[in-house]
C-alpha cells in the first residue's frame, strides 16, 4: 500500500504554522477584538443572530470551515496528485495551500467591503467580523477538515460534508453552499427564507 502523495511533512506543517502566525499579526494589525467584546471566550455559541456570532472557538459556521478543508484536500488531489503541477514532492505541500486559502479568506472576510456585504446581502444584518480568536479557530477546524479528507474514503468524506450541510440549514437556515450563493449572486426568496429562522 503507497503513501497518500497529499499527506504533509515536517516543513509544509511548518509553513503553514508560519502563514497562521503571519495571519494573527494581520489581523491585529487590521484592529479585529482578540476575543468577543462580550469578555468570554465560549467553546460554542449557537445564535446566528447575536452580536456573539463569529466571536468564539466554534458556531454554526464552524461546519463550513471543516468542509473548507474537505474542499481543499480535493484541490490539492486535483492539482498535485491528479495534474502532477510540480512534480511527485509538491504535493505535500497540498496541506500549508490549504492553510494559505484560509488564511486568506480569514483576512479579506474580515475587511469593511465583506463584512457589509454580508450585512447587506444576507439574513446576518447585524455581522461585525470574526474576532481574532475565531478566525484562528477557523483555520484549525479546516485542518481537521482537511485531515479528515486525507484519512477517511471519499465517500464517508463527502457524506459527511452533505449531513453537515443540511443539519446547518435545517437548524439555522444557512450553511456553506447558501453563503456562497448569497455573497456572489444574492436571491430574495432564499433572503426571506432563512429571515423565517
Amino acid at each position: 500500500m503507497t503513501a497518500n502523495p497529499l499527506r504533509p511533512h515536517r516543513a509544509a506543517i511548518v509553513a503553514g504554522l508560519v502563514i497562521t502566525a503571519v495571519t494573527l499579526a494581520v489581523l491585529f494589525a487590521m484592529d479585529r477584538p482578540p476575543i468577543c467584546t462580550c469578555g468570554y471566550v465560549a467553546l460554542w455559541y449557537g445564535d446566528i443572530n447575536a452580536s456573539g456570532n463569529s466571536q468564539h472557538l466554534s458556531d454554526w459556521y464552524t461546519p463550513s470551515h471543516i468542509i473548507h478543508g474537505m474542499l481543499f484536500y480535493a484541490l490539492g488531489w486535483l492539482l498535485f496528485a491528479r495534474a502532477g503541477i510540480g512534480g511527485k514532492q509538491a504535493a505535500r505541500y497540498s496541506f500549508t495551500l490549504a492553510v494559505f486559502l484560509e488564511a486568506a479568506w480569514e483576512i479579506i472576510e474580515n475587511t469593511p467591503m465583506v463584512i457589509d456585504r454580508y450585512r447587506s446581502v444576507t439574513v446576518n444584518w447585524g455581522y461585525s467580523g470574526d474576532s481574532i480568536i475565531n478566525s484562528m479557530a477557523d483555520i484549525g477546524w479546516m485542518s481537521l477538515g482537511f485531515f479528515l479528507a486525507l484519512k477517511l474514503p471519499m465517500r464517508v468524506t463527502v457524506v459527511l460534508a452533505i449531513i453537515m450541510e443540511v443539519v446547518a440549514a435545517m437548524v439555522v437556515r444557512d450553511n456553506l453552499t447558501l453563503n456562497v450563493i448569497m455573497l456572489a449572486y444574492p436571491f430574495e426568496f432564499i433572503r426571506e427564507w432563512q429571515a423565517l429562522g
